[in-house]
């Protein structure tokens, strides 16, 4: 498994926010009100980020210490994994913001933007977070090279019995 893709997650974020300006175009268009997220939403993304970071922590600690504790490598792949889906859904989500504030500016009437930007911001932090958790779950690459070319860090549930396997001289 590898670490999740910058270039990924940025064009995730130019998807949401061609969505979100879409998106309010077409309310627009419609004679309906544009769409302003509610101010609960920044509020669980940054929890959402502590969650995932919390839950990361342990892994980091215990794989970077000088006495390394046994670290249930299922545990450990289900929180890279959540940490993987939540910098993506956190990259749509600013996106999404982005683009219904680039509308709302477009616009000659002064809109109100609080929770459009605390939206886009506390999305901005979630994707960050999660990119630093999955980080967390991420072994030391402090050896040498893999045989096979892969180098640097590898996820908790990289095993070595595929290398072993495809190795002649073992």
């Amino acid at each position: 498994m590898r670490r999740i893709s910058p270039v990924l997650l940025l064009v995730l974020a130019l998807a949401g926010a061609a969505v979100g300006f879409l998106v309010d175009h077409a309310l627009t268009t419609a004679g309906r009100a544009t769409f302003t997220p509610s101010i609960v939403l920044p509020i669980f993304l940054v929890l959402l980020a502590a969650a995932v970071l919390a839950l990361a922590w342990p892994i980091r600690r215990s794989t970077r210490t000088a006495a390394r504790a046994r670290v249930d490598p299922f545990r450990a792949v289900r929180i890279a994994m959540l940490a993987r889906a939540s910098s993506l859904v956190g990259a749509v989500i600013t996106g999404f913001g982005i683009g219904l504030g680039a509308y709302l500016l477009s616009r000659p009437i002064a809109p109100p933007l609080g929770s459009i930007i605390a939206t886009a911001l506390a999305a901005l932090v979630l994707t960050v977070a999660a990119v630093i958790a999955e980080s967390f779950c991420l072994l030391p690459g402090d050896g040498p090279p893999d045989p096979d070319g892969q180098n640097g860090p590898r996820l908790e549930d990289d095993d070595d019995d595929s290398r072993a396997a495809a190795d002649p001289g073992h």
